[in-house]
């Protein structure tokens, strides 16, 4: 009975329309929109990667092998099983042109291809032909096409001479589109498009050097995918190939989407936090204005429930309407601006209206709105009906019955769980959530700290009246302080954690380069060249150190017998091929952490030395046995020793170092990493590159450049999300000085008959504004640093240094949002007539 009638009550009141809900409204439909554009366009780019899988990969199926070409058992179940096999090569090398006496070069990845590639799609041309003929060359000369960027950066045109390695090529188009270049990943240089029979003489496939081999397939109709899959893995196991097929065409791309958008959906996250507390006090100060309506129905029999119902189904209405204008704006959105996004994406997207991300932001509106809605909605049961009183309602106590707390711990439990399962990351999204709770919690002390020291205040201001009414209204929690710091503060504490997280890593690798990074990395050094390649450096006096040592790669296939990733999950160790190394003794600097080095002429069963870092996350221990396929054949050494690797000085680093005999007779090549003084760097690529074509330069300041480059961009991401925060927080204040408005109409009026005139009057809320801004900055800038120096130290791994410019700026926002919210809501109230506000005041 109470709910029909409670329903009753609560259509009449909406006759009256949303007034004092428009904030309410607009934070609740901006963090789901956020949520539902973010899920909308990974759903858009699963959708492409999904119906594209063929043409990303560049055939059905793919199998991958490092540093070798498929032996004949191999490609024979290849052919068996494809209607169509195509073989690719990638590597990286060194692209060589002359001009006059001058020679230029560059790093390049190279794809050399067989006369059936591409299977699927087609690459674009400029000009206009077809690959085969482009391949063909001139000139006496195989052809090659090649990124623009590299040509411009080489000062190539069509019909220009190049060389990789010994091999002379010449240009004769330019690589517009690559059908299957997402599927290739993070390349370190642009394309150069070669047939792989033209390379035969050039010295870049010598044995061990370092290539790998990717075979694409054409499999017949309705071929079960999983089947075959299934297959290979049982005809190869232990060979070191890697199987890939079109479920998941670029499978690099798709996890980094995959990550991006769930670290942007918590952003989002926070960004209904902080529209939650909009949501709060617009619910909170609309009951205020219904006391005495609450104590009216008390008078008449109403009980506790259908108050608490009434007021639950308006606002449950309300929170529909919010959450239906966010989906729909967060649906469209996408939509809206998809040739925009389709320009700066590397892959394809199926832009539509998806159901999974829109109710998957629905379920976060509805969760918060909850949350946020319902400890205001509980205090409606301490409105008695001899309570009469407007502020009433503010008078009730703070904390509401145990069920409703309980409520709001259930509450709270759901969405957490909610965002772990969609995020596909619980431990993000735990710490995610405690960093805002924690968040949360210091802006609420800080609020009352602040109304505490501006009531301590005044007394010292006495004799400045404009500075000691600001300080009275700060004080006052009528006023609406703690809303400001708790919405304004959330805003800003993510988008100032962002901040340090990114100016951290950037001075981390600018700082760390002059110092610490090696100019060079020479790789595919053959062991014949390893002399001459030595004293051409060693006679530079602008060389400080030189490091070399032997490279293969393998991949770690069993542990103690077992399947590595059954021992060791998903650790990064097991995601691809690994460096290995050999060396007799212990290298320079090495510091052995547990066991002991094998002797310098031990020629025993294999041995390995692992690094500690490493063997610890994956549960290794001495003794343990690990199997490492390298070049299709399966090496099972004992684990006699850790060692501690760096990998964050960007030298020379190996996960595994073996005895030499465990890897004599397998074909490899030498890696070294040179330091320099900046100034000699050009004259030591000139000679090296010239007396050792075969051998490829990468230049640490270029490889650093990309990286920070994709960091960058995922700043700019991150910094999009913590804006949406920011600008809600902006809605919840604009919200509260509205709310206000009334108090400060009658604060004037009070003013102006004591004698104030309009200036000091503006001058007094304009300071009100400032203090409460850079208060809000200040508290957002701890909360910011403390989340920046955590994810920077245990996500990140790295230092952290304060940045101080985004600091500061934070602050300076703080203030200014603060101010221009203040001084647009205190206009009217300037202009109010003393007498009316005071003869209609009770």
């Amino acid at each position: 009975m109470s709910l029909r009638l409670a329903g009753r009550l609560a259509r009449r009141e909406l006759r009256g329309g949303v007034r004092g809900f428009r904030v309410f409204l607009a934070c609740l439909a901006l963090g789901v929109a956020a949520i539902a554009a973010v899920g909308s366009v990974r759903q858009a780019i699963q959708t492409g990667l999904t119906q594209e899988g063929a043409a990303l990969l560049g055939g059905d199926a793919q199998l991958e092998f490092t540093y070798r070409f498929a032996n004949e058992a191999e490609r024979a179940w290849m052919e068996q099983t494809a209607t169509a096999v195509s073989e690719v090569v990638d590597f990286r090398s060194m692209a060589l042109v002359q001009q006059g006496e001058d020679t230029q070069r560059a790093l390049t990845q190279v794809k050399s291809v067989d006369a059936t590639y591409p299977l699927v799609g087609t690459p674009v041309l400029d000009p206009d032909q077809s690959l085969p003929t482009a391949l063909d060359g001139a000139q006496d000369l195989p052809g090659a096409v090649m990124d623009p960027v590299l040509m411009d950066r080489l000062g190539l045109s069509v019909g220009d001479r190049f060389a990789l390695g010994t091999q002379k090529f010449v240009l004769t188009a330019a690589l517009i589109h690559e059908p299957d270049g997402a599927a290739d990943g993070f390349g370190l240089g642009p394309r150069t498009l070669v047939r792989t029979e033209d390379l035969q003489a050039s010295g870049l496939l010598a044995p061990g050097t370092l290539f790998s081999t990717k075979y694409r397939l054409t499999l017949p109709p309705g071929t079960d995918l999983a089947t075959v899959s299934d297959t290979a893995g049982q005809n190869f196991d232990g060979n070191g190939m890697r199987w890939t097929d079109a479920r998941n065409g670029a499978p690099g791309i798709a996890e980094f989407v995959a990550r991006l958008s769930a670290f942007l959906v918590l952003v989002g996250l926070s960004g209904l936090a902080v529209g939650g507390i909009g949501v709060s006090a617009a619910v909170r100060a609309y009951l205020g204005q219904k006391t005495e309506t609450i104590a009216t129905l008390r008078t008449l029999g109403a009980d506790r429930a259908t108050i608490f119902q009434t007021y639950m189904i308006q606002i449950g209405i309300l929170s529909g309407i919010g959450i239906l204008l966010g989906i729909v704006l967060g649906g469209l959105l996408p939509l809206l601006l998809t040739p925009l996004i389709e320009a700066r994406l590397p892959v394809p997207a199926v832009f539509s209206l998806y159901t999974h991300p829109l109710a998957e932001a629905a379920l976060y509106g509805v969760l918060t709105a909850f949350l946020f809605t319902l400890w205001p909605l509980a205090r409606t049961e301490e409105v008695r009906a001899a309570t009469l009183f407007r502020d009433a309602l503010s008078s009730a106590r703070a904390l509401p019955r145990v069920g409703f707390i309980l409520a709001t711990g259930i509450g709270l439990a759901l969405l957490v769980a909610s965002a772990s399962w969609f995020s596909g990351s619980a431990r993000l999204t735990l710490w995610t959530a405690a960093g805002l709770v924690g968040a949360l919690l210091l802006l609420s002390l800080s609020a009352l700290a602040i109304r505490k020291l501006a009531r301590i205040g005044t007394a010292p201001a006495r004799g400045r009246p404009t500075l000691r009414w600001a300080l009275s209204a700060i004080s006052d929690p009528r006023e609406g302080a703690a809303s400001v710091v708790l919405s304004l503060g959330l805003g800003l504490s993510v988008l100032a954690a962002v901040g340090q997280i990114d100016g951290t890593l950037r001075n981390a690798i600018a700082g760390n380069l002059p110092d610490v990074a090696p100019s060079y990395f020479f790789v595919d050094i053959q062991k014949d060249q390893m002399p001459g390649f030595t004293e051409r450096l060693e006679s530079d006096p602008a060389v400080t150190r030189i490091e070399s040592a032997p490279m293969l790669r393998g991949i770690i296939t069993q542990i103690n017998g077992r399947p590595a990733r059954e021992v060791a999950g998903d650790h990064w160790v097991l995601d691809g091929d690994r460096g290995v190394t050999y060396s007799a003794a212990p290298p320079q600097n090495t510091r052995v952490t547990a066991g002991e080095w094998w002797p310098e002429s031990y020629s025993g069963t294999p041995q390995v030395s692992f690094a500690a870092e490493e063997a610890e996350e994956m549960g290794l221990s001495l003794g343990d046995e690990v199997t490492v396929n390298i070049l299709g054949r399966d090496i099972t050494a004992e684990i006699t020793s850790f060692r501690e690797v760096d990998f964050s000085t960007a030298g020379i680093g190996f996960i595994m170092a073996m005895n030499p005999s465990a890897l004599a007779g397998a074909p490899h090549s030498f890696i070294a990493t040179v330091y320099a003084e900046e100034q000699a760097e050009a004259a030591i690529l000139r000679d090296l590159a010239g007396q050792y074509p075969n051998i490829t330069a990468i230049r640490v300041r270029d490889a650093i450049d990309r990286v920070s480059g994709l960091l960058a961009g995922l700043a700019a991401a991150t910094s999009y999300g913590a804006g949406v925060s920011l600008l809600t927080g902006f809605l919840v204040l604009i919200g509260a000085a509205a709310a206000g408005e009334t108090a400060r109409r009658y604060e004037s009026a009070i003013l102006k008959t004591l004698g104030a005139n309009r200036r000091r009057i503006l001058f007094s809320f304009a300071l009100r504004s400032i203090l409460l801004g850079a208060a809000a900055g200040v508290v957002a800038l701890l909360t910011g640093i403390l989340g920046g120096w955590a994810v920077a130290t245990y996500i990140f791994d790295t230092g952290f240094t304060v940045i101080w410019t985004s600091a500061l700026g934070i602050v300076l926002a703080g203030i200014l949002v603060t101010l221009g919210a203040g001084l647009v809501f205190a206009l009217r109230p300037l202009a109010v007539r003393p007498a009316r506000i005071l003869r209609a005041t009770d």
